[in-house]
């Protein structure tokens, strides 16, 4: 572990700190540190910043319940800025929203973004719109029975792909099972955020089970 000693902080005792969700990996905010606010936070688990506007330190979520625990805290090649990777009670963004990050600047007509998240708001759009012509609609419309059909005839696809050893079929069967499962997903209210939640406490006992096995 780096020593906090070895940071670079400016002229003004402060560090830029990229604050990253644990799950979706969005960048939530970014706010500065000094060196007692970076302290606290190692402490407690929890992010304090030192507000510019204010001069003084404040814990994330002290007045409005959005606390954010600290996953990890890493600094980059130069030790003069941090990455604080979190696990956030509710929105990052005094504004109310998710993130702080909200205002489209540019997007390339050529290249496009793609997350699960992405794809699971998109759906839960087509939910709550209904549009015509839309294959999602459709399954909404036909509901649970019908979306639980399609999910198993996906997995069938999957095994048939994977047993021909055929690796683009799978692909293409894995993209249409994921799919499926993530208007499962919307029907039953189930986030993305759920789903990566319940891996991440297996991936835990798993590697407990490992250190166990070692001893």
């Amino acid at each position: 572990m780096l020593d906090i000693e070895k940071l670079k902080f400016d002229e003004n005792g402060l560090i830029p700190a990229v604050v990253v969700d644990a799950y979706s990996k969005k960048v939530l905010t970014v706010a500065y540190m000094n060196k007692e606010s970076l302290k606290i936070s190692m402490e407690k688990g929890l992010t304090c910043f030192y507000s510019r506007s204010r001069q003084e330190l404040w814990l994330k979520g002290e007045t409005s319940g959005n606390y954010q625990h600290i996953v990890s805290i890493t600094a980059d090649c130069d030790n003069d800025a941090l990455t604080v990777v979190v696990e956030k009670d509710g929105p990052a963004c005094h504004t109310g929203t998710d993130t702080c990050f909200t205002n489209p600047v540019y997007q390339s007509s050529e290249r496009q973004e793609f997350s699960m998240e992405g794809l699971y708001e998109l759906l839960l759009d087509r939910k709550e719109k209904m549009p015509e012509g839309s294959y999602t609609t459709y399954l909404f419309q036909k509901g649970i029975d019908k979306i639980l059909k399609k999910v198993g005839e996906e997995c069938t696809e999957v095994i048939i792909g994977g047993k021909a050893g055929d690796k683009a079929e799978t692909v293409y069967e894995i993209a249409d099972l994921a799919y499926h499962v993530m208007v499962l997903m919307v029907q039953m209210g189930i986030s993305v955020e759920d789903v990566q939640k319940e891996l991440a406490s297996r991936h835990i006992i798993d590697h407990k089970v490992k250190q166990e096995k070692m001893k």
